[in-house]
């Protein structure tokens, strides 16, 4: 048997595993793999009115993984604060002492397993576009040593364009990426079409005075029955998809959503969504 110095010093190996927006269909074949190598999934435990999250990734398990060879293990998710009555300082303090209970939290879970456990991740969506799964796991390794690999998964701005059938991007054009705090700041005509992510205010309604044409492609729930699109000219479809939105959310305790802001065509006259 291991001494309890042996345990610690084994090193972990973990996996990160990127599983689309909740429909099994989803998932890639290099990320079916690699769940098949997991002995335990470790997922936040968010309380009763995000348990849906929770049900969504066994669901997953269950469509790929023979019974018997996982479980899951919940870990009390610490306490994030109210990020929008935040400056952008208060705000990234607030994230990062989130993140290190979080990298604690896991640490102390993963030590108290048998070293050989492999260990799993199912992140929402691709873990490189805004979630930190990464930037926590690379905090666990400060506690004890770890192993990690990433497997990249359908994200948002994919599915979003997907079930929109559009194509993000104009002629020799860019795509920007950016999170409702920061939309009204940085948009700009030059930027291209512009996607928007972690926006619960829909910070898009400052921009209606400024730019009146602006087209807003946006999703809800992407992938999942509870799925909603609306696409139009902002100034004309942002109160129904404010209520629409609100309603997703009344009906499920959480949303998750997203949209593409672009103009009719670029100042060069060429149009946009067109390879």
């Amino acid at each position: 048997m291991s001494s309890p110095s042996a345990a610690m010093d084994s090193v972990r190996r973990i996996e990160i595993i990127g599983i689309g927006l909740g429909s099994p269909d989803h998932l890639t074949g290099q990320a079916v793999a690699a769940m098949r190598e997991v002995d335990v999934f470790l997922v936040a435990d968010k309380g009763e009115v995000k348990s849906e999250l929770v049900e969504l990734r066994r669901a997953v398990c269950e469509r790929y993984l023979e019974p018997g060879s996982y479980r899951f293990v919940t870990v009390a998710d610490p306490e994030r604060g109210p990020d929008a009555e935040r400056d952008r300082a208060a705000y990234r303090e607030g994230v990062d002492a989130w993140h290190a209970a979080r990298a604690k939290a896991y640490a102390d879970v993963i030590a108290a397993l048998p070293p050989e456990t492999v260990v799993g991740f199912l992140v929402w969506g691709d873990p490189a576009f805004y979630d930190s799964t990464i930037r926590i796991v690379d905090a666990v390794a400060t506690y004890l040593p770890v192993q990690r690999r990433v497997y990249a998964g359908l994200s948002a701005v994919q599915v979003l364009a997907a079930e929109h059938g559009i194509v993000l991007n104009g002629i020799g054009q860019a795509i920007h990426v950016t999170t409702g705090r920061r939309l009204a700041s940085e948009w700009r005509p030059d930027l291209g079409t512009v996607v928007v992510m972690l926006d619960g205010s829909l910070h898009c309604r400052e921009l209606m005075e400024r730019e009146p044409e602006l087209v807003i492609h946006w999703g809800a729930n992407l992938g999942l029955p509870s799925q909603q699109l609306r696409s139009g000219r902002l100034a004309d479809v942002i109160d129904e998809i404010t209520d629409v939105r609100a309603q997703v959310r009344a009906e499920h305790g959480w949303v998750m959503d997203a949209y593409a802001l672009s103009l009719p065509e670029s100042r060069d006259g060429t149009h946009q969504n067109r390879v």
